[in-house]
């Protein structure tokens, strides 16, 4: 299923908004992990973790591959990208904003000192 641009950066970022959930990329940004190994380190249910992994694989952040008895998980980092171009944007923004602001105080304090 495709998703829209907006739909799609609705669904990465509800994944994102969520501190389990980052951690969980974290951990699988370094291996593959089993679902058991995902869970682990938290101090929840196997069933909570899963809810969690579904929202990180509806986002489409993760992938879950059976193999054998186990169930994989291993992040698809670059699904991240539409939120990090979303970010971008607004970075140049700000990267504008505070070099006018540093302009602005430079100018200023020139004043200030006498030598404007």
């Amino acid at each position: 299923m495709v998703k829209s641009n907006a739909a799609r950066l609705d669904s990465i970022f509800h994944a994102l908004s969520d501190a389990t959930r980052r951690s969980i990329l974290r951990d699988v940004a370094w291996r593959e992990r089993t679902v058991g190994e995902v869970a682990k380190p938290y101090r929840m249910s196997l069933a909570a973790v899963s809810k969690h992994l579904n929202v990180l694989e509806s986002a489409e952040l993760i992938a879950r591959e059976r193999r054998g008895s186990f169930q994989i998980v291993r992040l698809k980092a670059q699904n991240l990208r539409p939120a990090e171009e979303w970010l971008a944007w607004y970075e140049k923004f700000w990267n504008r904003q505070l070099d006018a602001l540093q302009t602005y105080l430079e100018g200023d304090k020139d004043e200030h000192s006498g030598n404007g």
